[in-house]
């Protein structure tokens, strides 16, 4: 290093704060898979968390270790809403998208945030063949909805931009 050059290793160096905020902010995104479901009146569905009051959401959820993307989309939506994989046509999928979780929470205690491949999904099915009575319920409630009347105040702040970003990419507006 060239003399007087600050040293990142020494504390009272003007790069030391750099690098330690570089290593704070080194995030492991977890491998996740999000479906947006069009009935034949191309409204999507969405569900009300649970454990959320007032949060909306397409159905999603991890990628497990060996699991190819499609095939944990396909078991994502049976486990969080009941909808057997033959009532799912994938037309298209899109990204990955991004998000970090809010300050220091870790999914699995080394997941900063997730990773996201979003597919739009045609169902096949009856609305009698939804059942979010899950054995890990996600969802209280449901309903179909125009994608244009979908509002962004429903999701969680870290969550938005991700949404904002699906919705233009696949619906071709931006909120």
């Amino acid at each position: 290093m060239p003399k007087n050059s600050p040293d990142p290793a020494n504390p009272d160096s003007p790069l030391a704060d750099a690098a330690s905020d570089a290593t704070k902010k080194a995030v492991l995104f977890r491998p996740n898979v999000a479906g947006i479901i069009l009935n034949a009146d191309n409204e999507m569905w969405v569900g009300e968390r649970v454990a959320f009051n007032g949060a909306w959401q397409f159905p999603q959820g991890g990628v497990d270790p060996g699991e190819a993307f499609e095939a944990a989309l396909l078991r994502e939506m049976e486990e969080e809403i009941g909808v057997k994989p033959t009532l799912i046509q994938i037309m298209d999928q899109r990204g990955p998208y991004r998000y970090e979780f809010p300050k220091g929470r870790l999914k699995y205690g080394i997941y900063g945030g997730q990773e996201q491949i979003y597919y739009l999904c045609r169902f096949l099915g009856k609305d009698k063949d939804i059942n979010i009575q899950t054995k890990h319920r996600e969802f209280g409630r449901w309903r179909w909805l125009k994608p244009e009347k979908f509002e962004l105040s429903w999701v969680p702040k870290f969550k938005r931009e991700v949404y904002r970003s699906v919705l233009k990419d696949f619906f071709g507006f931006d909120k």
